[in-house]
């Protein structure tokens, strides 16, 4: 049983090789660098997001803030007019916005931490992508050169040599030159 696992791992071994050869390392390169410029654009769209809704969130308790303050002098005149029911009411609204606004607070906090978690993971993405640009450019520079250095071989052996033809018109043009006008 051991022995028909190894050979089925060598199998595989090999034929994961023989696809690595297949494909090409530049290509996947560049696959690569485009799955994450889309998952880092996401990420910043997911990061924008949020800290619109945080701002949301921070006006919204803003304007709660107000309303406790109107609902305090509104309190004031009801007690000075000995209005209890009047005063029941309000308080009771007072009771509802604070608990809105302890809601809104908490979430609004449970925002500022996930997009303060997703920041450095953000940063941490960018630096990674940089990397692999740098990689995909290395790459690029490196199959040029190695492509010139074939290119260069192959004129050596293949197209060096001169027609006679090309000779011709190169001695008209040097004679047209030299010619005083």
């Amino acid at each position: 049983m051991a022995l028909i696992t190894r050979v089925s791992r060598l199998f595989r071994a090999d034929m994961h090789a023989v696809l690595d050869q297949i494909e090409e390392p530049q290509q996947l390169l560049r696959q690569a660098i485009r799955e994450m410029e889309e998952a880092l654009l996401q990420e910043e769209q997911s990061l924008k997001l949020m800290q619109h809704e945080q701002g949301q969130l921070q006006r919204r308790l803003a304007g709660l803030a107000q309303t406790m303050e109107k609902s305090d002098e509104e309190l004031d005149l009801c007690f000075e007019s000995n209005k209890e029911e009047l005063a029941r009411t309000i308080i009771k609204r007072r009771l509802e916005t604070e608990r809105l606004g302890k809601l809104l607070s908490e979430k609004s906090e449970a925002l500022g931490d996930r997009i303060n978690h997703l920041k450095p993971h953000l940063e941490q993405h960018r630096t990674e992508l940089d990397g692999m640009r740098q990689k995909a450019e290395l790459l690029a520079t490196e199959q040029a050169e190695s492509s010139l250095g074939q290119r260069a071989d192959s004129s050596e052996n293949i197209g060096m040599a001169i027609g006679d033809d090309e000779i011709e018109v190169a001695l008209l043009r040097e004679k047209q030159r030299r010619m005083p006008s």
